[in-house]
Formats: structure tokens, C-alpha cells, sequence
């Protein structure tokens, strides 16, 4: 595979980088050991500013090149997910609830080795800026640091980021213009109702059937109002409610999520969930608090970005293993509040070993380090390329 032989020299290295992340996952705004590592290894290999702080957790690191010229960035997602790990492999995680399940210590690795590598060359003319970033998962950390500043405490002309793919054969990129991945909501109700004996429900308002019908009923949201050539989706992932087998309670709490590409879309499911929710309470007697946090938008794709993008990919695993997405995919990314503000790209590289390999956010999940040397010579090219000397 036609990496940067620098890079596959210390692609060892990288491999204990990313197995020892691995080993310590740490959540949302507490990558705190994460952030530490990458800041310590920034200031050894030669970065000319390391900042810490943004958005609490956050490193941001300045590598200047041999010529004034323009500035790009370059952006990693640093933060874990709460899922119990059952890979088995030697360095699962020590953190009981915690693990690496969608690769952010991948991709941790990945721009510190390009940040290795473009410190000691220094082969591009202009400003080079990688962005760490915390709370990818929750919190929004990309919109935080977007509001602390980002772009105007550090210059950037565009940023791009990828995501290990595991359904993609293991390093082959794909791209897409437009959008690449949805914009996402929480949706939290909560129906009350009046509790009673299991054995007496006349003497009470059943708020477990009212949820029930709703449940159902969220179900024909995108069947019935969305034209079926657009996208969207509704899941209600859990449903809480009552202590013991013969008691109704006197509330039952449903936690779901929507995506959509389209604002106008996802007016309409917002518009439609409060509705049915508020509606189906009223008719059974009882009553609906409705919650609809959008939290990132569509993460969308500028054409020329991705242009350039795709001539970086081309020139490190050459352009038969490099295709075009045939559909976005409904997952959900807040790199989009840093594309809503720069012009950027943001790429699959995959990762897959097999059929049978599991998916990220899968608790048997682990990030392939083959590819370590491929996404950081995605990101070395990409900067040479859109930052030539002479």
C-alpha cells in the first residue's frame, strides 16, 4: 500500500499509540489522559503551538511549514462511547462501561502521526493546523469549539476530517459531495398518566398502553409524510416505566432519536412527534411533555473540498480504491458545525477485514490498525498537496 515511507516507518509506534488509547477510553469532555498524551507528544515532535483547553478538553496544534502560504486543518475526534467492552483482545479496554466503539482512538493516532510526519518535513508552505477534538459522541464538543473561537483564534482557509468504516475494504476510501451523514435530535417524552393496582386499571389511567400507541403510531411519521424519495427516520430506542408486574405507573418515559438531510424535513418530524405524542395523550385522558433536541446538523460535503480531498486519497491507495458513496448514511457526526463554518470534506476509509467484522458501536469492536499509516498519509498528502512550496 503506497503510503509515505516515512510513516510506515513508525507505524509500530503508532500501533502502541492507539492500543494504549484503546486500553483507557474516557468519555464525553473527559479525555483528560487523551488530551494530556496528545499535547505531551504535539510538544515532542517539534509543534510550533500546542493549545489546550478548548472546549475543556480540546488540543489544537500549529505546525508552520517551510514558506508563508495558506492554512488548512485537520481534525480528530478523541472521546469513547459508554459501552461495556467484549472484544477480547489483549488491549481491551481497563474501563468497566467504557471502550473505543466507533475508532476515535484511531483516528487520534492517525492525525498524530501526520502531525509527526509534517513536523519533521515541513514540506508545505503555509500553516498547517490539527484540530483534537473532545465529546464527538455527546456534547457537541465540534460546536463548542466552533463557539469558543475556533476559526478565528486559529485561521484556516478548510478543514477535513475521515472515520474509519468497517464495511469498507480495509484501505479503500469513499467519498461523497453533499451530504454524507444526517443531522440528528433527541427525542424525549414523557406521558402521565395516573397510576392504580394491575389488578384495578378502571381505578387508573394506564400511561404503559397510551405509550404503547404512540410507539405505533411515531411509526407512520416518515412512512406518511415524507415523500419517499427523501430520508428520514424515527426510533424509539427505550422505554421506561414502572417497578413491579402489577402496578401501573403513574408515568412511562420513551427515549428515542431522528435523522434527517433536509431542514424542511426535519421541521416536519418535530412538528409530527409533538403532535402525535400531545394528541394520543389528550385522547386517552392524559397528558405529553414533548422534548425535540436538534443537536448537529447535516454533515455536508463542499464539492471542491471534496475534490481535493479525493486527489489526496487518489495518491496514496491510488484512485481504483477509491470510490464514491452510492447513499449518506444516517449516522450522525458534529464535524458538521465546523463544515457550516469552513468549506471541508469528510471521507470514509475503510477498514474492514471481513463479512463478519462488527460494526462500530458494536461491543466486540476494534479499530483496525492496518490502516493507521493510510489515514496519516491521507492527511500529510492532503496537506503537501493544498499547501505546495514554490
Amino acid at each position: 500500500m503506497p503510503v509515505l515511507n516515512r510513516i510506515a516507518d513508525f507505524h509500530d509506534e503508532m500501533t502502541a499509540w492507539r492500543q494504549d488509547f484503546h486500553r483507557h477510553p474516557e468519555l464525553a469532555f473527559e479525555e483528560v489522559r487523551t488530551s494530556g498524551i496528545v499535547a505531551e507528544k504535539l510538544r515532542q515532535f517539534g509543534v510550533d503551538e500546542v493549545v489546550t483547553g478548548i472546549a475543556r478538553t480540546g488540543v489544537v496544534g500549529v505546525i508552520r511549514g517551510s514558506a508563508p502560504g495558506g492554512a488548512i486543518g485537520l481534525r480528530a475526534d478523541m472521546d469513547a462511547l459508554p459501552i461495556h467492552e467484549q472484544s477480547g483482545v489483549p488491549h481491551a479496554s481497563t474501563e468497566a462501561g467504557k471502550m473505543h466503539a466507533c475508532g476515535h482512538d484511531g483516528h487520534t493516532t492517525m492525525l498524530l502521526g501526520a502531525a509527526k510526519y509534517l513536523a519533521e518535513t515541513r514540506n508545505f508552505a503555509g500553516t498547517v493546523h490539527v484540530i483534537f477534538q473532545p465529546a464527538e459522541e455527546s456534547g457537541g464538543g465540534g460546536e463548542v469549539m466552533v463557539k469558543e473561537g475556533l476559526f478565528e483564534r486559529f485561521p484556516m482557509d478548510r478543514v477535513f476530517g475521515i472515520h474509519n468504516w468497517p464495511s469498507v475494504p480495509e484501505g479503500e476510501f469513499v467519498w461523497r459531495v453533499g451530504p454524507v451523514m444526517a443531522a440528528v435530535a433527541d427525542i424525549d417524552i414523557t406521558i402521565t398518566g395516573r397510576g392504580a393496582h394491575g389488578a384495578m386499571p378502571h381505578q387508573g389511567n394506564d400511561p404503559v398502553v397510551i405509550a404503547a400507541q404512540l410507539v405505533t403510531a411515531l411509526q407512520s411519521v416518515v412512512a406518511r409524510n415524507i415523500e419517499p424519495v427523501e430520508a428520514g427516520v424515527i426510533t424509539i430506542g427505550s422505554i421506561q416505566g414502572g417497578h413491579a408486574f402489577n402496578v401501573i405507573p403513574e408515568s412511562v418515559r420513551l427515549h428515542g432519536t431522528a435523522r434527517w438531510f433536509k431542514p424542511e424535513v426535519g421541521d416536519m418530524l418535530e412538528k409530527k412527534v409533538t403532535e402525535l405524542a400531545s394528541g394520543i395523550a389528550t385522547a386517552f385522558g392524559a397528558a405529553a411533555s414533548v422534548k425535540f433536541t436538534r443537536m448537529y446538523p447535516a454533515t455536508v460535503n463542499e464539492a471542491e473540498a471534496t475534490g481535493l480531498a479525493v486527489r489526496a486519497a487518489n495518491a496514496v491507495v491510488g484512485e481504483n480504491r477509491v470510490s464514491e458513496m452510492p447513499k449518506p448514511t444516517m449516522g450522525g457526526e458534529d464535524f458538521a458545525f465546523m463544515l457550516n463554518e469552513k468549506s471541508g470534506a469528510y471521507l470514509m476509509l475503510g477498514g474492514g477485514r471481513g463479512t463478519d467484522d462488527p460494526q462500530v458501536h458494536h461491543p466486540r469492536y476494534d479499530f483496525n490498525d492496518a490502516i493507521l499509516p493510510v489515514g496519516a498519509s491521507f492527511f500529510a498528502t492532503l496537506a503537501e498537496q493544498l499547501l505546495p512550496r514554490g
